[in-house]
């Protein structure tokens, strides 16, 4: 982070082969001179707080970004009663942990932003920076995307420190390794990196952070964002990499050998590389006995295909492929239709359109208005749409279906993406029937096959086939046979566990 300093002297530098300008300016030893400094570079800001403590020393700050109590009882009460009068003395007895000394101005203003208390001595060169930062942050709460019945119910919040001790709670281990980065010019916003050394891959670790320390952004305010200018291919409407909520999936990702990232400011942390079967997995199948598990993945696999392709089999059913149509409900569809002046893709572009109003409308307004709007405006529009003969019956059951279908989604950027899928999958459908649906398959399975996660192949364990891996995909099998780390992680140690079951006569 640069800033325009009207005091600083530049003077050039060679580095990798080209001229940059670095910043030599030391402090100034007149605290009236930095304290005009401060003032013109920060355009005296009405927050900003400058404190004389006589005879020589001075102190500057933020207000709202330092801790009262801590600056009033370690560090104004300590420089008044002990009569410090160099910042050597000053950083030997102030009663703070975090205590450094600079004297560049750069370095100054940017700890100043960051809550960090300035201390000058007149006469000296150097300054004080004793961090006291007050961050203000939510308590924690349970997730409310990625809800749970068995398993933990605490979720992350805007604190990047309370992130990072829940995860090291869950991993009380010397291998979780942590970088930090600071990411935009004008937030300076802190990106932590996490990963498990010994496990994770170097090559992912290494390309990870080459993308996070190459970006040169003005701003970084989610970890959304930062996850669409790192991913593979910013141009697929599917993500290639997970945002979760979940401090235990988040950990659960370390310890197979994944990499993660969090974003101060954010509640939502990034897991990468990931797979496009991994985003329909919840954490809540390791807490279930595997054949039930099992069953419940099946059953969302299921709705992910019905949510897809349920109304697009119906309009081209109709507009061109009567014959797939059992003679049983031929009599009460054709009844149903009998006063629909529309044809089968007008009407359902036009219902679909309708329940996306509706979920949008309800995420947006506040949680009880919502609810309401949602479940009354359903069934007042639906009911009323069939009376006005714009809509069948039939048709109002199925994209019923495909909205809950949607639901079952554990990821919501995954969830977002099957919602849009539909549209274009319909008006196929509607111009070219059957064919139509398989030309859409077709290319979303060619486009899932190009894709890739950091390096990884998207499709992975499917194409390219790694049987081993299939034993935690689709099904889940039961935990002696999943020992394993993925091999699309490319983990240094694939052991997770001894997979013989434990016998009673060793003990």
């Amino acid at each position: 982070m640069k800033f325009k300093l009207p005091f600083v002297n530049k003077k050039p530098s060679i580095e990798k082969g080209k001229v940059t300008e670095t910043r030599l300016e030391t402090i100034s030893p007149s605290k009236n001179v930095f304290i005009q400094q401060i003032r013109e570079v920060t355009n005296n800001p009405a927050d900003l707080i400058v404190k004389d403590i006589p005879p020589t020393v001075v102190i500057v700050y933020i207000d709202n970004l330092v801790d009262g109590q801590t600056l009033n009882e370690h560090i104004i009460r300590d420089l008044y009663q002990k009569k410090l009068d160099s910042p050597v003395s000053i950083k030997a007895n102030l009663s703070i942990p975090e205590v450094k000394m600079t004297n560049h101005f750069d370095d100054a203003i940017l700890s100043m932003v960051n809550g960090t208390v300035l201390i000058h001595v007149e006469g000296h060169s150097q300054i004080i920076l004793a961090s006291i930062a007050k961050r203000e942050s939510r308590s924690l709460s349970a997730p409310e995307n990625e809800s749970q019945v068995i398993g933990s119910q605490v979720g992350f919040n805007e604190s990047l420190s309370t992130n990072v001790s829940l995860v090291r709670r869950y991993i009380m281990s010397p291998d979780l390794s942590l970088e930090k980065f600071k990411i935009g010019k004008r937030t300076n916003t802190t990106v932590t990196l996490l990963y498990m050394n010994g496990i994770a891959s170097d090559h992912i670790i290494n390309s990870l952070r080459q993308r996070i320390t190459s970006l040169e952004l003005d701003a970084l305010i989610d970890s959304a964002v930062l996850a669409e200018m790192i991913d593979d291919n910013s141009m697929s409407i599917f993500p290639q990499m997970l945002l979760t909520e979940r401090p235990d999936r988040f950990c659960d990702s370390l310890l197979i050998g994944k990499v993660g990232v969090i974003v101060d400011g954010s509640s939502m942390a990034i897991i990468c590389p990931q797979s496009f079967i991994e985003f329909f997995k919840s954490r809540e199948d390791q807490n279930l006995r595997w054949q039930i598990a099992t069953f419940f993945r099946l059953l969302r696999f299921s709705a992910v295909f019905l949510s897809i392709f349920l109304t697009p089999i119906y309009v081209a059913a109709l507009t061109f492929h009567y014959e797939v149509i059992p003679q049983a409900f031929l009599v009460p569809l054709s009844e149903s239709r009998a006063l629909v002046p529309f044809p089968p893709i007008f009407e359902a572009l036009l219902l679909e359109l309708i329940i996306e109003l509706l979920r949008e409308a309800g995420g947006r307004l506040p949680t009880k208005i919502g609810q309401t709007i949602g479940i009354v405006g359903g069934i007042v529009i639906g009911t009323a749409a069939v009376q006005a003969g714009i809509t069948s019956n039939i048709l109002i059951i199925i994209i019923a279906l495909s909205a809950l279908a949607s639901f079952t989604t554990p990821s919501y950027m995954m969830g977002n993406v099957i919602r849009v899928l539909r549209f274009p999958i319909i008006i196929l459908a509607g111009f070219w029937g059957f064919i139509g649906i398989m030309l859409a398959y077709c290319f979303i399975l060619i486009h899932l096959l190009r894709q890739s996660s950091l390096g990884t192949p998207y499709t992975a364990p499917f194409y390219p086939p790694r049987l081993k891996d299939w034993r935690d995909s689709i099904i889940r099998m039961p935990l002696p046979f999943t020992s394993k780390r993925p091999t699309s992680t490319r983990a240094v140690d694939t052991e997770k566990f001894d997979p013989e079951p434990i016998n009673p006569e060793k003990r």
